[in-house]
């Protein structure tokens, strides 16, 4: 009865979305452009904080290994969550944008409680 109901609530986003981007191309293109603007952002955030946490030392070296665990962490949930058989290379685009950001998120997060 439970994966009938999550299978339900994954049916409702991800079809609806696949709906919405197949009605025109332009909303296939806001798409692909909202995934990569995402993406080049994600990438800018998390290498400002990279160079802000300095040089390869015994405490900088702790938190970029955390900070890929929380990537590999997120591109395993988005493997979990995202359809593999429509539109996979637009969740694609997205999944690692979403686990750059998480990166870029822990790396400020850390920066902010060590250097603050």
């Amino acid at each position: 009865m439970e994966i009938k109901f999550l299978s339900n609530i994954h049916d409702a986003i991800f079809h609806s979305l696949k709906n919405w981007a197949e009605q025109s191309p332009g909303n296939w293109n806001i798409l692909i452009g909202v995934g990569f603007l995402l993406l080049i952002g994600s990438v800018i955030f998390a290498y400002v904080f990279y160079k802000k946490i300095g040089k390869d030392d015994e405490r900088t070296n702790k938190i970029f290994l955390k900070s890929s665990y929380c990537m590999l962490l997120v591109i395993i949930l988005c493997d979990i969550i995202f359809p593999k058989d429509y539109m996979w290379n637009v969740f694609f685009l997205f999944k690692y944008a979403l686990a750059i950001l998480a990166s870029g998120i822990y790396m400020a997060q850390q920066y902010k409680k060590d250097f603050s």
